[in-house]
């Protein structure tokens, strides 16, 4: 198989794979309405091709356990935009196949785990001149955009705290199937620069978003990769909000780990969650929605130094930062190698997104 030289590319292709998927679809939307063309894939023709046409778009279909359809499939691309979740399962295939074929590389993920493991493909594929771009979503450009400021503002931190607060939205069902892929693992946070497990929501700490002061707990989030490799920073914790009802609800997984460590029961509740729940929040719910990030840094002496944002509501945001970071590659802004929204853009780059302001109390 010939590999294309990107650098030579008479017109930049663009892939969006997993494209029957609630963001993919909403993520192609703006493509269009922007002038940009995808062309949309994923696993089934049955599922990709109503989409297609819809939208009077191409289309393709290519499993990623088929290494030769799905190395035509890339092949296709100067860019790649991986929405097929839970990403453990697409990624790997789809990442070598980039590489190989000298495709940069995007996805929205926000799977810590999947993010570490994209990062030792770093030297191979600077060396074939391939950008890979993952959590170009609100998993998570807002909170490693703050990160990156922080750092900047107070330089020598030794500690990283992130936390977000979701005002009326509610999940997709891709979302809610990683949620399940991953509830048997517990929680995670970084000490001394390295990743280590913890029980589920073992730290709960109250922060105040903007006017409001909410109750919050440690989640095993993106940034304990991506906000690592944007500061440098050895310890981050990163929080969500939560009730008291949730923590006893998670105790209680907790102590049945062993039953949802089996995937049978994992694939159950995905298909009964997919029968049962909304798609994802409507047009209405992600226009009047919000999200709320704080972050704070620490020195080594006890001195902090506090920031806050407020963003669109989240899949919303996923669209407008997946959308703007094609544009920025399309416009020749890539850098090689492994890759978080800050490295690529800048701190800034989450201030360039329509709706988002930065605030003081």
């Amino acid at each position: 198989m010939a590999i294309r030289d990107i650098t030579m590319a008479e017109s930049q292709r663009i892939i969006i794979y997993g494209a029957n998927g609630y963001s993919a679809k909403l993520i192609a939307e703006e493509c269009m309405s922007r002038g940009i063309k995808p062309i949309l894939a994923g696993r089934s023709e049955k599922k990709v091709a109503p989409v297609a046409k819809s939208m009077g778009l191409d289309y393709r279909a290519a499993d990623v356990k088929d290494k030769s359809a799905l190395n035509d499939l890339v092949l296709e691309a100067d860019i790649f935009l991986n929405c097929a979740g839970p990403f453990v399962h697409t990624f790997r295939p789809i990442v070598e196949s980039c590489i190989y074929n000298r495709t940069h590389y995007l996805d929205i993920t926000g799977e810590y785990e999947v993010l570490e493991e994209l990062y030792t493909y770093d030297d191979v594929a600077k060396e074939a001149k391939v950008m890979l771009l993952p959590a170009v979503g609100f998993d998570v450009v807002p909170t490693d955009c703050l990160a990156a400021m922080l750092n900047q503002e107070m330089p020598g931190a030794t500690h990283l705290y992130l936390a977000f607060y979701g005002v009326k939205s509610q999940i997709s069902h891709g979302t809610m199937n990683t949620i399940i892929e991953n509830m048997d693992k517990g929680g995670a946070i970084r000490r001394d620069g390295e990743i280590v497990k913890v029980p589920t929501a073992h730290k709960t700490a109250t922060i105040q978003f903007y006017r409001e002061k909410k109750l919050c707990m440690c989640i095993p989030w993106g940034d304990l990769s991506t906000a690592y490799r944007s500061t440098g920073i050895p310890n981050i914790e990163v929080f969500t909000t939560t009730t008291e009802r949730t923590l006893t609800m998670l105790k209680r997984v907790q102590s049945m780990g062993w039953l949802f460590r089996r995937d049978f029961i994992k694939r159950a509740l995905q298909q009964q969650q997919m029968r049962f729940r909304k798609a994802g929040p409507n047009r209405k719910q992600r226009s009047r929605g919000s999200v709320f990030i704080w972050g704070q840094v620490v020195d080594a002496e006890g001195n902090k130094h506090t920031a806050r944002i407020n963003t669109p509501e989240g899949y919303q945001l996923t669209v407008l930062t997946s959308v703007k970071s094609l544009e920025k590659v399309l416009a020749g802004e890539v850098k090689y190698g492994f890759q978080t929204p800050s490295t690529a853009f800048g701190a800034n780059f989450i201030m360039e997104i329509e709706g988002v302001q930065r605030f003081k109390i």
